[in-house]
């Protein structure tokens, strides 16, 4: 069950961040990943700075938060 609620809350956190980071324009996985595997790594150069800064480094951040809130959630009901 733990593992539910963690993986749920980080699924709700990515669904949440991914609407709103498409709205402003900045990349997602389901927009480079496909661009990634056609192109290789000039996908990198043309996602420009904010989206790769989204990608790898703001993005992980944002799942790991999900992972934190899932576990206390999960403390809540212990």
């Amino acid at each position: 069950m733990k593992i539910y609620v963690i993986g749920l809350c980080i699924l709700i956190i990515a669904i949440i961040m991914n609407v709103i980071v498409g709205k402003l324009g900045v990349s997602t996985w389901y927009d480079f990943g496909p661009n990634f595997y056609q192109k290789g790594f000039t996908a990198i150069k043309e996602a420009g700075f904010i989206s790769c800064l989204w990608l790898f480094v703001l993005y992980p951040l944002c799942l790991g938060v999900g992972y934190i809130i899932g576990v206390k959630i999960y403390e809540l009901f212990i």
